[in-house]
């Protein structure tokens, strides 16, 4: 299911596999009328060491992929990671893509020293809610607030 594909944690030096991740989102998440932030600053975000980009390669395209960012924490020395977006392209969903980006990002972690690695998922969605409870992921009854500034 999964052979061939590999799983990179993203440099500076890898800017265009990060423009191709942003475009798998913008596919699976179907981003109307989205518009990419250009490459210097796409750079500067790589270039950041609160945040991650974990790319799924076969045969060097993008396949899928995720972005986190590193949370310190006040009752603890130990950082939380946030997963922001995970995404993989259709054609490559259900084929344990998905689960080899939890892994890997959660061995990163534990590497560095992180305990706790969280993601937030929408009630409705279903496949989401499951996936994450598939990956080992324990689901916590919570209410996500938005405050739109302009």
């Amino acid at each position: 299911m999964t052979e061939n594909i590999t799983i990179q944690r993203l440099s500076s030096e890898r800017i265009m596999h990060f423009i191709e991740l942003i475009r798998v989102f913008e596919d699976v998440f179907e981003m109307k009328n989205f518009v990419i932030p250009d490459e210097d600053y796409l750079q500067q975000l790589l270039k950041n060491v609160d945040f991650h980009a974990f790319v799924a390669l076969q045969d060097y395209q993008v396949i899928g992929g995720l972005t986190a960012y590193t949370l310190p924490a006040y009752y603890s020395k130990s950082p939380l990671i946030y997963i922001y977006d995970l995404a993989v392209k259709t054609e490559f969903q259900r084929r344990g893509v998905g689960k080899m980006l939890i892994q890997s990002i959660n061995d990163y972690c534990k590497s560095i020293g992180v305990k706790e690695v969280f993601v937030q998922a929408d009630m409705d969605d279903i496949d989401a809610i499951d996936f994450y409870r598939s990956t080992g992921g324990k689901a916590e009854n919570v209410v996500h607030f938005t405050y739109l500034l302009n």
